[in-house]
């Protein structure tokens, strides 16, 4: 034992003994709690744990006891044959302290202390039955550590303990599959004082490894510094997630700057994960990337999440996760599943590039990083974001990913001030713009064969993150840039044959392509892209300004070249101006996406294309946001 007998405060402190204490873990001068086990002529036995016992004797004894009753003593003498000596002290004002048995462990001490008995204090993070034993992860304050509790094959051991109590578990460190836990022989589930002071050291260690480090952005752009204490912010509450042991579940727009924002910020947090916890596959179990091929949280989407959480949470005691949304998540048809989530502990952050509608996921999410609301931009994309919130996360990441900014803003189009910079700090890594152009290209082709598939380590491979292989990079992106470039030339040889022309009101040229007639289906480009690369190649051949409209039997994908849109206040007037055209749909000012009802599609097409004929054209023809492969 460590502790002196004063707080720091004045008060006394009294220990109390642990289960499974013993004789080391005592010290002379010390006072304990005791109870009085026999009654001599000479004095009074009493016991301060099941294995320490010792003798008051009758000079030493300030009242009568019998046996049963408790009092509290001081450790006088420790004898060479190991017997122990108390006297009785009375005292009115005191502090109990609980006492474990051996040293007091952190994770940190684990890899240090293999085959030696202790005690650890923490909160139990998790708490799952095996087919063999129970694995209780306590969490102290340097991390989180497994500790397995063996009742019987498939019994739950110490079934008083569950997530969010307060422990000391006593046993011995070993070594399983290469990593160290605990196996216990002993847990009690702390309360009063002994809690407190568990949950105070707790505290007080968040509020420190919670902290985001302290960097300075890569690049110096006024937009992006306006967000920094927004992503501050978010990177804090995800480090406090992570040492609390709750599982993130990161959903992501599935394109190019979707990837960027995701693919950094799991390198970081699969980082910090592993430095938290001495479980070994906890950032496979704890961290889950999720591509969403919809710019916003569908109902499908949020069923299936709360669907794996709820299970999760049965079948292996974890709590429910926390909601990362990133490049999605700002506009009204995210609400619908945001209230979903709502009947449950499971809080929600977005980080975002959209257009967000004014107040709509306000009150349903802890934070909403978005430059839009700070007078910015889709030019900042949530790649440039995501890159500094996984350094504050990881800060010793940023060479790996210094690059992906600049891949970031070619693949969303982004003419930010900060791209120079962005380009140049890409270029001294050694990445020239045509490569980080091919480098979005396979991003964006690979995604579309993915899936709904994470593809970790491709996605890594060809983002160049985290990649161990700089030469398999380089083949890989060229291997399928090309291939994408080829899918590209065959789809546009097929729909340029069928693309219309009409000259709008306002001078501005509009070209119409049926993505679902005159496209093939079920291949790449998907018909968000294969619009997309209609709208280039007109704007390549006119150099004047340009709107390109994709349609299908119930969606039109639109992108605009020096008109000044703004699709998410379109969609809002065609929803009260077209009756019964179930019109939904957004996106960036210049980009977008909108639904509706098959039997509507002309109606709503020609409202569309009537506000279009009415928008103010630019001065000089200048280049949209990426198009998302809806």
């Amino acid at each position: 034992m460590s502790e002196a007998d004063g707080t720091g405060d004045g008060a006394t402190v009294v220990y109390e003994l642990g289960s499974g204490c013993t004789v080391s873990d005592v010290e002379e001068g010390a006072r304990y709690h005791a109870t009085v086990n026999g009654v001599v002529d000479y004095g009074v036995f009493v016991d301060i744990a099941a294995e320490v016992s010792g003798l008051v004797h009758t000079s030493n004894l300030v009242g009568d006891y019998e046996v049963g009753e408790d009092l509290v003593v001081e450790l006088t003498t420790v004898h060479e044959d190991g017997d122990l000596g108390f006297e009785e002290v009375r005292t009115a004002d005191y502090e109990t302290r609980t006492v474990g048995r051996g040293n007091r462990l952190t994770m940190a001490d684990l890899e240090d202390t293999v085959d030696e008995a202790g005690h650890i204090e923490g909160r139990v993070v998790q708490a799952k039955q095996t087919g063999g034993p129970t694995i209780f992860q306590v969490r102290d304050e340097t991390g989180i550590t497994p500790c397995a509790a063996f009742e019987e094959a498939g019994v739950r051991a110490y079934p008083e303990a569950g997530v969010g109590d307060v422990v000391r578990v006593a046993g011995t460190v070993e070594t399983r599959n290469g990593s160290p836990q605990v196996e216990v022989d002993d847990l009690d589930v702390l309360a009063g004082a002994a809690a407190t002071d568990v949950e105070d050291r707790l505290d007080a260690a968040t509020a420190n490894l919670a902290a985001p480090a302290d960097i300075d952005p890569l690049v110096d752009w006024p937009a992006l510094g306006k967000l920094y204490d927004d992503l501050r912010e978010v990177a804090r509450l995800l480090r406090e997630t992570v040492l609390e042991g709750r599982p993130i579940r990161m959903r992501h727009h599935a394109d190019g700057d979707g990837l960027c924002a995701s693919a950094p910020l799991q390198h970081a947090l699969e980082r910090f994960i592993a430095d938290t916890h001495a479980d070994p596959d906890a950032p496979r179990h704890l961290l889950k990337r999720l591509p969403s091929k919809a710019p916003y949280y569908e109902m499908e989407d949020v069923t299936r999440d709360l669907n794996f959480a709820l299970e999760d949470r049965t079948r292996h005691g974890q709590k429910l996760p926390l909601l990362l949304m990133l490049d999605n998540g700002s506009t009204e048809e995210d609400t619908p599943a945001y209230r979903n989530l709502a009947h449950y502990d499971i809080p929600v952050a977005v980080v975002d590039h959209h257009h967000p509608d004014p107040g709509a996921v306000e009150g349903l999410v802890e934070n909403h990083v978005n430059p839009y609301l700070h007078d910015e931009d889709y030019a900042v994309t949530t790649g440039m974001l995501c890159v500094e919130l996984a350094r504050m996360i990881a800060p010793d990441i940023t060479e790996d990913v210094r690059h992906v900014p600049a891949v970031a803003g070619l693949a969303d189009r982004s003419e930010g001030e900060g791209m120079a910079d962005y380009l140049s700090l890409a270029r001294e890594a050694g990445y020239d713009e045509s490569h980080l152009q091919d480098i979005g290209e396979a991003l964006d082709y690979a995604t579309f064969w993915l899936r709904y598939n994470d593809g970790r380590e491709l996605i890594y491979d060809i983002l160049d993150v985290n990649c161990d292989d700089t030469d398999r990079h380089a083949e890989l992106v060229d291997l399928l840039a090309e291939r994408a470039q080829q899918d590209v030339d065959a789809q546009l040889g097929v729909a340029m044959e069928h693309v219309t022309h009409e000259t709008l009101d306002n001078g501005a040229h509009l070209y119409r392509v049926d993505v679902e007639e005159h496209a093939r289906r079920f291949t790449y480009p998907a018909p968000g892209k294969t619009t997309g690369k209609v709208h280039d190649r007109k704007v390549a051949e006119t150099g004047d300004p340009v709107i390109t409209i994709g349609f299908g039997p119930d969606f039109a994908v639109l992108r605009s070249d020096g008109v000044r849109l703004d699709i998410p206040e379109m969609v809002a007037e065609l929803k009260t101006e077209v009756d019964g055209g179930g019109v939904s749909g957004g996106g960036h000012l210049v980009v977008g996406s909108i639904k509706f009802v098959k039997g509507m599609r002309a109606a709503v097409i020609e409202a569309l294309v009537g506000k279009m004929g009415e928008a103010e054209l630019d001065e000089e023809l200048g280049s949209s946001a990426a198009v998302a492969d809806d």
